[in-house]
């Protein structure tokens, strides 16, 4: 039974829940968060505003918290269309297809004129045929790999094409230059190049552990990087501020390199040319972007199927598999996407020697997903990930860690920061994120860490804020399921 509110109180709920519209209209969505709490608190009979700060939620990519806020939605209203709706959004996004189509069906049926749920729904349904099409294919035969099955020299390269070529597999410094010059100029390479570049880095990649050793040498530099997420023009700004990568200096570019933005594919084909180019001049580390389940939703599969083609999609996906989990910079240094696992005892060579190449999905759980999704906290302990998939770890966790595997910290990305970065845990954790004005729309800094040799102990660190530049004003790619996010 609702509770009882009196009309003061309900008149007063239904203030600050406009409150809270206004602040998600600005974009604010935290504050938009609080003010529907608030509301909530004060009026908890009120499916709408569950709906509207699971919304909230979405906007900040924590879907196990909007679909907790979609079940109180329909709890409190069984026949609220929109509850359905924003739940099903959320599992969607956790690749909890099955579970999203039910929600999606049941819009559809409240909602017959709903276009939007019916696309959701039909996507959906998609998806998990598919995806049993697929199994059922693994389960019966072996899938040979699109990447061990393509033969490059059928691709001709026309004598009107006007870039600099890949001779006998050679990527050059000329060749990564105009590249660059081309995509600023929002120009593509050819086809049989960008074949090239991936297959060549998912070679390079199947070699390397799951954790990679980083040592700076006597006057060089390595700079990290965080998300870069799809924002090609800033990512080329970073080269602009710091300079490019080269035999003594260093790139790590900590993950989620695609998806959001909109020119992901010119984003990690530079970075997997100059993997090729400087071999120990560019790390990377697998974000939770790097995986099927986030391309589908937010839009690097997309983009690569209507700049080239769903083969090399394929492609990308098979090389994402092959992407180190972590890597340690001057054995003190822990850098990883996400965070900590929810256990005690995992140590560096734990981590070393996880199969991730016969995994190929980190799915939503183990110690896999944990390096991808996980969060810091600053209250002790472990708590659920409002994410939905990984776990929260405080400054206990981070510090038995670090002590337990003779290591001064960890840095790690995978959270916009208003500064662009942030650092905790009594200064052993800290956050790096380098995509400023985050989605266009946030208005945050970005950054990056140039890291050197020090005389006087093993590294030194120095913190370096940008702000975000212009750029081509573009559709986001997957933008039919993408309009419930």
């Amino acid at each position: 039974m609702a509770n009882q509110i009196s009309e003061e109180v309900a008149a007063k709920a239904n203030a600050i829940k406009e409150e809270a519209n206004t602040f998600f209209a600005n974009k604010k969505y935290e504050d938009a968060i609080e003010k529907y709490t608030e509301a909530i608190e004060l009026n908890p009979n009120i499916a709408a505003y569950y709906a509207n700060r699971a919304f909230a939620h979405t906007k900040l990519e924590a879907y196990g918290a909007a679909i907790l806020d979609g079940d109180k939605a329909v709890e409190v209203d069984p026949k609220y269309a929109k509850g359905y709706y924003r739940r099903g959004v959320g599992k969607y996004a956790l690749a909890r297809y099955k579970e999203a189509a039910k929600d999606f069906r049941i819009v559809v049926k409240l909602a017959p004129n709903d276009k939007d749920a019916k696309l959701k729904l039909e996507d959906c349904e998609k998806t998990v045929a598919r995806l049993a099409f697929e199994r059922a294919i693994a389960n019966n035969e072996v899938v040979k790999k699109v990447s061990d099955t393509l033969d490059l020299k059928s691709i001709l390269v026309e004598d009107s094409y006007d870039g600099v070529r890949i001779d006998d597999g050679q990527i050059t410094k000329e060749f990564v230059d105009d590249m660059i010059e081309r995509f600023v100029a929002q120009k593509k390479i050819h086809k049989r190049f960008a074949y090239e570049i991936v297959l060549q880095a998912r070679k390079h990649f199947m070699e390397q552990p799951s954790l990679v050793d980083v040592d700076i040498p006597k006057d060089h530099k390595l700079t990290i990087c965080g998300d870069v997420h799809g924002q090609f023009y800033d990512f080329v700004n970073i080269f602009r501020l710091n300079g490019r990568p080269s035999e003594t200096h260093a790139y790590l570019f900590n993950g989620d390199f695609v998806d959001r933005g909109t020119f992901s594919l010119e984003i990690i084909l530079t970075l997997f040319a100059y993997k090729l180019l400087y071999p120990t001049g560019m790390y990377l580390t697998r974000g939770n972007h790097e995986t099927d389940d986030m391309n589908k939703v937010y839009g690097f599969e997309d983009e690569v199927k209507a700049k080239f083609s769903e083969t090399m999609f394929k492609i990308f996906s098979e090389t994402f598999a092959t992407l180190p989990l972590a890597h340690l910079v001057q054995k003190k240094i822990f850098v990883v996407h996400g965070g900590l696992s929810s256990r005690d005892d995992v140590t560096l060579d734990e981590i070393r020697n996880i199969d991730r190449i016969g995994k190929g999905q980190p799915g939503q759980g183990g110690l896999m997903s944990e390096l991808l999704w996980a969060d810091p906290q600053p209250l002790p302990g472990r708590s659920p990930s409002v994410r939905g998939v990984g776990q929260r770890f405080g400054p206990d966790v981070t510090e038995n860690f670090c002590k337990m595997n003779n290591i001064d910290m960890i840095i790690r990305s995978h959270e916009v920061k208003h500064q662009g970065y942030h650092v905790e845990h009594g200064g052993r954790c800290v956050t790096i994120f380098s995509a400023p004005n985050y989605c266009d729309s946030v208005g945050n800094k970005g950054a990056f860490i140039n890291i050197a040799p020090d005389k006087e102990k093993t590294y030194s660190l120095d913190y370096v804020q940008f702000d975000a530049v212009e750029h081509p004003k573009t559709q986001p790619y997957g933008n039919r399921f993408r309009a419930g996010f």
